[in-house]
């Protein structure tokens, strides 16, 4: 079996990764997972064809900010194949995104609705929807090469690296220090608004935009945005609208 180890080394670009992710299927438990929920599917969706696939990242290969999530939903990303896309995280993820000027469009329905990113892209340690959303450590580590590339592809832009919780934060760190960023030891700790500078980067992170999140009220929209313009601040970014 060609492993993520093997392939995603070979992409030349942002678009050759994206197409690469897709066909993998390293990870026995997550390909028959995301296949069978996109043929039982949801019944509120089930006139729709699943992806039922990896989901690549999304945006520019020119972005200065890159937000990291932890793995496609079910019947979000799984469903759409595009990160976020399609469930109540990407709800408030993507009005954010576009109130702070980073998205053409507040919401995020279908891969093909026309919505685009400016500056930004986002994208998980775990490209396949894991069953509870929990994806294993051996799960998660065939996964690394993908995004330890995608970071060495968006190094000449990027500045800013935003982690949704801290499953996110600490796949980052691990993948900048192995891809040559000087991350500081001890490693800096997970939190809320929480900031570190690794060389020309900074680490912000944020909670996850889970339901269990924003349902609570653990997270508001207003700490979503207050996060955003942070990011577009340090990444030196205006965040105005924009045609594509």
């Amino acid at each position: 079996m060609r492993t993520p180890e093997r392939i995603a080394p070979e992409a030349g670009g942002l678009a050759e990764l994206d197409s690469l992710v897709t066909e993998c299927r390293a990870c026995p438990r997550l390909v028959a997972w995301r296949e069978h929920i996109a043929e039982v599917k949801r019944a509120a969706f089930a006139d729709q064809p699943y992806w039922g696939r990896p989901v690549p990242g999304f945006g520019p290969p020119d972005a200065r900010i890159l937000i990291i999530g932890l793995a496609p939903a079910a019947h979000g990303a799984n469903r759409t194949g595009r990160m976020f896309t399609g469930d109540r995280s990407g709800d408030v993820l993507y009005a954010a995104l576009h109130a702070e000027g980073l998205a053409s469009q507040p919401h995020a329905i279908a891969a093909d609705d026309g919505l685009f990113l400016r500056h930004t892209r986002i994208t998980a340690p775990v490209h396949c929807a894991p069953p509870e959303n929990k994806p294993t450590t051996a799960e998660r580590d065939t996964c690394r090469p993908w995004l330890h590339r995608e970071l060495e592809l968006l190094a000449p832009t990027l500045r800013v690296v935003l982690a949704l919780g801290a499953f996110g934060w600490s796949c980052a760190l691990t993948e900048l220090a192995g891809a040559g960023w000087p991350v500081p030891k001890p490693r800096p700790k997970f939190a809320h608004g929480a900031s570190a500078k690794i060389g020309e980067l900074t680490l912000l992170g944020c909670y996850h935009v889970s339901q269990q999140n924003t349902f609570t009220g653990r997270l508001t929209p207003d700490m979503v945005r207050a996060v955003l313009r942070e990011a577009k601040r340090v990444a030196g970014v205006d965040g105005q609208r924009a045609a594509r």
